[in-house]
Formats: C-alpha cells, structure tokens, sequence
C-alpha cells in the first residue's frame, strides 16, 4: 500500500536529515518510512522517554517537539547536555549497551517513533548507505558532546549562549525549521540555563548582552538571528563538526 503525502510529511524530518549524511537510495527511504510509521508514539512536556538506568530495547527518532539528554544529580541539580531536534535520534545503536547512562525528556509535546532493534538491524543490514548514515548521525552526536564540553570547560558567558543559538540554528536548518535566520524557541530559560551551566540570573543577563549586540531578538518563542556571521564570531562557532553539508 503506498505512503499518502500527510504519511510521508510526518517522517520527512527524518529522512531529510539522514539524507544530508549519506544519500538514500528510494528503497532505503521506503522501508525505513514504513518502519517509523508503524511506532508512532507522543509523549508531553516534562515527560521522559526513558531514564538513566533503564533498558533500552529499540531506536527513538524524533519527528516533531524538542527533547533533551540530562543527568541530575543526588540533590536534585540537573545539567542538560544535549538538545534533540526533528530528525535527530534519542538512541541509535544504544541498545549495544545494558541501560542507558542517562535521560532524555521532552521539552515540548513531542512525536516520536520506536523501531525495535530486530527491524532496525534488518533495516540497516539491507542497506548500506542507511547503515553508515545512522553511524554518521551517532559520529556527530559525539561531535556535538565534546562541543558542548568545550562550551562548558572553556567559553565564557556570552560565547556559550551565542555558541548554543548557533547551533540551533544549523541543526534545524537542514530539516527545514528554520525561516531565514529565525526559528521557534519553545524552551525556558531555565532549561536553557541547564545546558550552559549558568544561572538563570546570569543566563538572562547573557541574553540580554546579546540582544543589546544587535545580535539576536528573542521574542514570541522566537529567536532571530540578526547577524549570523557576527553571531559565529563572537561565539567563535565553526559549523563543521554538524557535518550538515555533504561532500561534493
């Protein structure tokens, strides 16, 4: 039975972003549609979709919504260390391990889906290039974890928060979220203070520093980007860890 077009929109984050890693034969998109369309799951704001030391059992992709990677700590301080956007995924190849080292929350009310480890293993043993696109997506969320080390051990203030909008920026352009230079911006400053490892009394100064630059406008649940190039320099941001821009 083919894929209706509102089938296909639900799953196109997906593609599109595997597709920026490796081109996808028609066939390869095809069967992987039909895997995520059958494990289409929601979860709402503040709920986990698995907690550090659970099992893990299957691949989580997103579709729609924001999550986040966090640990907390025994009083209760918690430190976001990763954003999950549309197309991105919570867990490919984690089921290798016993349980998860960590959390992951949504942020917003998200879509998701689940494919087992049997089918994603059929999946990826049937193709090649679908294979090394899901290596490539785990290679850059290791790319993007020592970023974020980096913005925690050595930027200052201001260049963590300008780093963090760049990278929203680009990780949500491909996918097609981005509109110019802007793009929805759903989470709080606290939630945002958790990833930079900021208050939310230094984090809000920060923001505020970046809109008096011109730099940035934050309003509505909007972040506008001004002047990207600017932005990147003051963050001291290079895109080329996200690997977002296939090769010729």
């Amino acid at each position: 039975m083919p894929l209706s077009t509102l089938d296909r929109s639900q799953v196109d984050p997906v593609i599109r972003r595997l597709n920026v890693l490796r081109p996808l034969s028609t066939e390869a998109r095809t069967s992987l549609e039909y895997a995520m369309l059958e494990g289409i799951q929601r979860a709402g704001a503040g709920e986990d979709l698995i907690s550090e030391g659970d099992p893990v059992d299957s691949v989580r992709l997103v579709l729609s919504g924001w999550l986040c990677r966090y640990k907390t700590l025994e009083d209760g301080r918690r430190q976001i260390v990763n954003f999950l956007f549309p197309g991105e995924s919570c867990d490919a190849h984690a089921f290798l391990l016993s349980v998860m080292d960590h959390s992951i929350a949504a942020m917003t009310p998200v879509v998701y889906t689940e494919i087992k480890r049997a089918r994603f293993e059929s999946l990826v043993a049937s193709d090649g290039a679908l294979a090394e696109a899901f290596w490539c997506e785990t290679l850059v969320n290791n790319a993007i974890q020592r970023e974020w080390a980096i913005n925690l051990g050595r930027r200052v203030a201001f260049e963590r928060v300008a780093h963090l909008f760049c990278e929203i920026i680009e990780r949500l352009r491909p996918v097609g979220m981005v509109e110019g230079n802007s793009c929805v911006m759903p989470v709080t400053q606290m939630d945002l203070a958790d990833a930079t490892g900021l208050s939310v009394v230094h984090l809000n100064r920060t923001v505020q520093e970046l809109r008096a630059s011109g730099l940035i406008v934050l309003r509505d649940r909007t972040l506008t980007i001004t002047d990207l190039d600017a932005l990147k320099d003051a963050a001291l941001f290079s895109p080329s860890y996200l690997q977002l821009y296939r090769r010729s």
